[in-house]
């Protein structure tokens, strides 16, 4: 959740939405984002809301669980104030940040707050984010037990210099440890690289990959790094201190992830995700790529149910403040035009493995997909049957093509 907020139009003071978002509520899911924004270190390639204060005016780490359930607590009385059909939560995803750097206790007590508020679907996937030493196997234990079914480690490379670069402060040699606790809590287990962090080398690249895979994690998301504008990371760079992350190294580096992933029998179902069987994908996460409701709990956090979006204050302070007066977080919204939604369904639907439906492209830009095909970017067999499916190359150039096509 990158920490500027974009621009919208002034959200109401009591978050009544407008009639649109009822309008097919009932046909899609609905799921919960709470956003715990503390961290015990700012790591100089992070550019999301986050703070390393255990104490900012007006909240804290300890007050923080009671501002969210006061937020989740009001997300149902505007959903039902606006007439968006009641449903329980298919997900809950619990980020930051580290939220377990709480605790589990209050972590549970945000999760109760959801499940008493809203309920839950049988089977509900409920993810928690971990760092490799914000947890204990205690800890993990306690989650498991307030209803947590799914938790993503934050591991990034297993190499002690890339991981120096990157300002993560966690031993590489507790990956397997902490990973073992959680699968013996019972706990599904995803695990997060990073990969093209200046200095780190293709052979660097495929030892995190081997010791990724020695995990037998359930799941695993690699992302290329992205520097982002007014981070550390991007002043080290300026500086010449670190060289710039290269192009042609991050698609050996992500075609590389693929083969070997593929070996040990994971497939790709977004471009950055790979999983050990279907049951095993981020089902939040593709609500997110769908165009599904979710409610975003916390500083900063973005929401979006039937084409309104909105996202919240910033800053923990005046989150805060917000929620004890009772009126809502948000900072600014967006409705969705029809235009703006199909382009939305091309940028996102390209990246997934299941692709997306043809008869979105407009008729001026469909000539680019049979070209596409002979070009090795899109699965011919997929596109006669009418479903734009990238390719692994596809799989390189995949925004590239989003753009074209939008």
């Amino acid at each position: 959740m990158p920490s500027a907020l974009p621009d919208g139009e002034l959200a109401p003071a009591d978050g009544t939405l407008p009639a649109s978002a009822k309008e097919g509520s009932g046909s899609r899911d609905f799921g919960l984002y709470v956003h715990v924004p503390f961290c015990a270190v700012r790591c100089g390639y992070c550019d999301f809301n986050t703070y390393t204060a255990t104490e900012l005016e007006g909240v804290s780490q300890a007050s923080y669980p009671a501002q969210a359930n006061a937020e989740i607590e009001f997300a149902r009385q505007v959903l039902e104030s606006s007439g968006v059909t009641q449903r329980p939560l298919s997900t809950v995803f619990v980020g930051g940040g580290t939220p377990t750097l709480l605790g589990p206790e209050p972590l549970a007590l945000m999760l109760h707050k959801a499940r008493e508020t809203f309920g839950f679907v049988d089977g509900a996937e409920v993810t928690v984010e971990a760092n490799p030493d914000s947890v204990s196997a205690e800890d993990l234990d306690a989650l498991k037990s307030a209803g947590v079914t799914r938790v993503s480690f934050g591991v990034q490379s297993s190499d002690p210099s890339v991981l120096a670069t990157l300002d993560r402060t966690h031993n590489p040699q507790r990956v397997p440890e902490v990973v073992q606790w959680a699968k013996d809590a019972g706990l599904q287990v995803s695990i997060d690289l990073i990969y093209g962090t200046p200095g780190e080398t293709l052979e660097s690249w495929r030892a995190t990959l081997s010791s990724a895979l020695e995990l037998a994690p359930d799941h695993v998301s690699a992302y290329a790094l992205i520097v982002e504008k007014g981070t550390a990371l991007a002043a080290r760079i300026s500086r010449g201190e670190l060289a710039m992350p290269d192009d042609d190294l991050h698609a050996e580096m992500y075609t590389l992830a693929d083969e070997l992933f593929e070996q040990a029998g994971y497939s790709w179902y977004e471009v950055s995700n790979w999983a050990r069987t279907p049951e095993h994908h981020s089902r939040h996460n593709h609500s997110y790529w769908t165009s599904q409701d979710w409610w975003g709990i916390g500083p900063g956090a973005h929401s979006h149910v039937g084409g309104t979006r909105w996202w919240n204050v910033k800053h923990p302070s005046a989150y805060a403040s917000r929620m004890g007066q009772g009126v809502s977080p948000a900072y600014a919204r967006e409705v969705l035009s029809q235009h703006s939604i199909q382009m939305e369904q091309i940028l996102l639907g390209i990246r997934l493995a299941e692709g997306l439906d043809a008869s979105l492209i407009t008729p001026d830009r469909r000539p680019l997909l049979a070209e596409w095909v002979s070009r090795g970017l899109l699965d011919g067999a997929a596109l006669l049957a009418g479903r734009v499916v990238p390719t692994l190359q596809g799989r390189l150039v995949a925004d590239f093509m989003a753009r074209e096509l939008t």
